[in-house]
């Protein structure tokens, strides 16, 4: 295979929902291959049974495809270095596992569970001991004819010092006695995490690997197998942390940051895509919103940051709402109207395009519109009513505006935008007033609040009923004041 040639790879695992931070990884990986006109390779690391979520693979590919990442091999696109589950690759990590033994790289470990709970230290950590690397060839090949349970460990040098080189964080440097004797192959004969990925990276001709920087204290141990084996080692390019806030990183743990979940509230794909991808990398100019296209030719390894970058949603929301912005009148209906269903399952055609028109101009997620549909036509609680609402009704005026619109509503007999609006106008003129001092009177006996959506929109949709019903309790208590 030509090592010239930039072969990438993501390699999430089937364990559930896509975090936000696998997603930048691999559209980073992706935008570097796409670049140099290399392959994008998409790997299952499905060897973790206990950990395996049932449809987990099909949500990776489905988010894969909403993001807009098309992978050059991978499941349904097989190439000539595959298969590119990991399960179905078992038979070859027993053999380069059984090649590092013979190379006195690797070692058969016979030791019980119950030996090694006893090596903890009091922080409840264990460090093995090496014992089964002291066994004689003799011993080993008894245990073997006896069919005894064993994995095989890597053997880390006894001194010295491990380094490679980061395209961000540099040289990096490991004192060997650091490094533990890990597991390569457990007993079940599914190869751990870390010797998978060797195996199929230089199997895969991988030439450059993106992943999350808390892999920088292992990459030693992934490079002692690369010259176990005497292979190329690839580039390594470790990507600062998704952070929750200053201390928190964002954690599948604790349901955090899910793409998935995302989707389900109503934020568009790319606009997700758009923003995670500032969330480490910073263009050289102010430049904030990107298509795919853009993307892939900015990118560049220069502008990753060491440092970890804090999720904001509000920031994630403000994209969204710039990408809203630009659907058609059309695309925003049908992009709107699953969660007004939610609302109201049963309203009419035209009770949706209304909602549509008055929340556009405000809602930044589709789950909004729930909350928004909420704040504005809840039920008024006179009684807790802000201060400085208090304070306008109190205002010279105000209450014989509110009382005449409440004698003027009463007589229409078509209630929409135009003849409210109408109305409000005409009411107006009969008392003098204009502005604030007739809008805002109006506003509050509707809503209760001194700001909102487009007015006539809003009244509409509150219906004739309510608004009067508002108004006439809302005087009754002006009266008593």
């Amino acid at each position: 295979m030509d090592k010239e040639i930039v072969r990438t790879r993501f390699a999430p695992s089937p364990t559930g929902f896509m975090h936000v931070g696998n997603l930048r990884s691999a559209l980073y990986t992706y935008y570097f291959a796409r670049q140099h006109n290399g392959a994008f390779i998409l790997r299952i690391e499905d060897t973790d049974v206990e950990r395996y979520v049932e449809g987990a693979v099909e949500t990776i590919l489905k988010t894969l495809e909403l993001a807009g990442i098309d992978y050059d091999e991978g499941p349904g696109k097989e190439g000539d270095v595959g298969p590119y589950y990991q399960s179905q690759r078992k038979p070859l990590y027993k053999k380069y596992a059984e090649e590092l033994i013979a190379k006195g790289s690797a070692y058969y470990c016979f030791c019980s569970k119950e030996r090694l709970e006893s090596l903890k230290d009091e922080h409840g950590n264990v460090r093995y001991d090496r014992h089964c690397w002291h066994l004689s060839k003799e011993e080993i090949e008894r245990k073997l004819a006896n069919n005894e349970p064993y994995v095989i460990r890597q053997k880390m040098p006894d001194e010295g010092i491990v380094q490679f080189n980061d395209l961000i964080y540099g040289l990096i440097e490991v004192d060997a006695k650091e490094l533990e004797d890990q597991v390569l192959l457990k007993s079940d004969f599914y190869p751990t995490y870390n010797f998978a990925n060797v195996v199929d990276d230089h199997l895969m001709g991988i030439t450059h690997v993106m992943r999350g920087n808390e892999y920088l204290s292992s990459t030693p141990k992934y490079n002692l197998l690369y010259q176990a084996f005497g292979w190329d080692v690839p580039e390594y390019i470790h990507l600062p942390q998704i952070m929750r806030d200053e201390t928190h990183k964002l954690s599948k743990r604790y349901g955090d940051a899910h793409f998935e979940d995302f989707i389900k509230k109503g934020y568009l794909p790319h606009a997700i895509v758009n923003y995670i991808s500032l969330l480490g990398w910073a263009p050289k100019d102010n430049q904030e919103k990107f298509t795919m296209k853009e993307l892939i030719e900015r990118f560049s390894i220069d502008g990753l940051k060491k440092s970890g970058s804090i999720f904001d949603i509000k920031k994630l929301q403000w994209f969204n709402f710039e990408y809203l912005k630009e659907l058609s009148a059309e695309e925003y209906f049908n992009y709107l109207l699953p969660f007004l269903k939610e609302i109201k399952a049963d309203a009419s055609t035209e009770w949706y395009q209304n909602m549509c028109i008055l929340l556009r101009e405000r809602l930044t997620y589709g789950a909004e519109a729930k909350t928004l549909y909420d704040n504005f036509f809840k039920e008024i609680d006179l009684k807790a009513m802000s201060s400085e609402v208090v304070d306008f009704l109190k205002e010279e005026g105000v209450f014989k505006t509110i009382e005449t619109l409440y004698q003027q509503f009463q007589t229409l007999s078509v209630w929409n935008e135009e003849t409210i609006i109408q109305t409000i106008k005409e009411v107006g003129k009969a008392l003098s007033v204009k502005g604030k001092m007739l809008y805002m009177p109006c506003r509050v006996a509707s809503t209760g609040e001194m700001h909102g959506p487009d007015l006539g929109k809003l009244l509409q949709l509150l219906s004739k009923e309510v608004v009067i019903g508002r108004m006439e309790k809302l005087l009754h208590m002006m009266k008593v004041w």
